[in-house]
């Protein structure tokens, strides 16, 4: 079973392994600079799930619920 970005609990640590989300919300992702090999730890997530809230090479992230699943962790 793949473990997705949404699947971290707050505290949890994680590395990237792959993107699988297409267009704007690859894009957007990238962007960010969460590619393959960047490792993140989960911050929060909002009280109704969206927006999960992320660190990752210093930065605090928010991304949607729908983004977090694209991204895959090793």
């Amino acid at each position: 079973m793949k473990r997705t970005l949404k699947d971290l609990n707050p505290g949890e640590i994680g590395r990237i392994k792959s993107v699988t989300g297409h267009g704007i919300i690859r894009r957007r992702i990238v962007d960010m600079g969460l590619v393959p090999g960047v490792e993140l730890t989960m911050e929060r997530y909002a009280p109704l799930g969206n927006p999960v809230e992320v660190k990752s090479q210093g930065f605090h992230l928010s991304l949607r619920k729908n983004e977090a699943e694209t991204i895959i962790l090793e």
